[in-house]
């Protein structure tokens, strides 16, 4: 008797399958995670029957999870084809930059004068395990933490407003770094670049806070684009203007 043929296995999935209640907000993590990974690169359609059939839901909440992800600017539609993970280019790598040091600099001015002194104590013992983990940590993990810390400056700041917009970037930013997997050559070296930050924040010194941070976003900024345009195989654009 000849034994019943196996049948092929699926390719193991991105994402896991969700029963709990707010679909929604479950979809979107999900899918937020998997293009800030990398597993889903830029230019990948979402095939919204797939993604629901894998997630053992229906295609409504997929589709709500995609619209919200579109609003903030990480999926594009596209008519008659659905959705797709937003491509970037290096104006907007740029563009984006330019923006979060306006706010981060704001922030830190905000967070000298009005920052409880807990607050800026927990930033600095934040500082103190990103350098200590940061050889042992996964990239995607590193890149959590960095933005863990640049996001409770904002906080900080007292401006709820500040720290809602920084908040919606979050996603933009990390799926930026997920593109460059090279970015962080040495990863407590950069981990180490916090530390002028929080001790000035810790003085209080808007001048050297702001400094500080201005070095550090833009030393991010140009690693990120240099590898960006190296990736892409084109000549290197004009530097970012100088904020006043």
């Amino acid at each position: 008797m000849t034994k019943p043929s196996t049948p092929p296995q699926e390719p193991a999935s991105p994402f896991a399958s969700i029963e709990v209640s707010d679909l929604v907000a479950a979809v979107e993590a999900q899918l937020t995670q998997a293009i800030v990974e990398g597993r889903l690169p830029p230019g990948s359609r979402i095939v919204e029957a797939d993604i629901a059939r894998r997630m053992n839901v229906s295609r409504a909440p997929v589709r709500e999870a995609a619209r919200r992800l579109e609003r903030q600017g990480v999926l594009v539609s596209r008519p008659r084809h659905g959705f797709a993970v937003r491509t970037v280019t290096a104006r907007e790598i740029d563009d984006l930059f330019a923006v979060r040091l306006n706010l981060e600099t704001m922030a830190a001015q905000l967070a000298c004068r009005h920052a409880p002194e807990t607050g800026l104590q927990l930033l600095g013992e934040m500082v103190e395990r990103m350098v200590q983990e940061a050889e042992s940590l996964p990239q995607i993990e590193r890149v959590a933490r960095d933005l863990a810390f640049h996001t409770a400056i904002c906080e900080l700041s007292g401006n709820a407003y500040l720290h809602r917009v920084f908040s919606h970037m979050q996603t933009e930013i990390r799926m930026i770094v997920a593109l460059i997997d090279s970015v962080y050559h040495d990863p407590r070296a950069v981990a180490e670049t916090h530390r002028p930050i929080v001790e000035a924040l810790a003085r209080r010194d808007e001048a050297a806070a702001t400094a500080a941070l201005r070095l550090h976003i833009e030393d991010a900024r140009v690693r990120v684009r240099a590898v960006f345009m190296q990736k892409q195989g084109a000549a290197e654009a004009p530097q970012m203007e100088p904020t006043p």
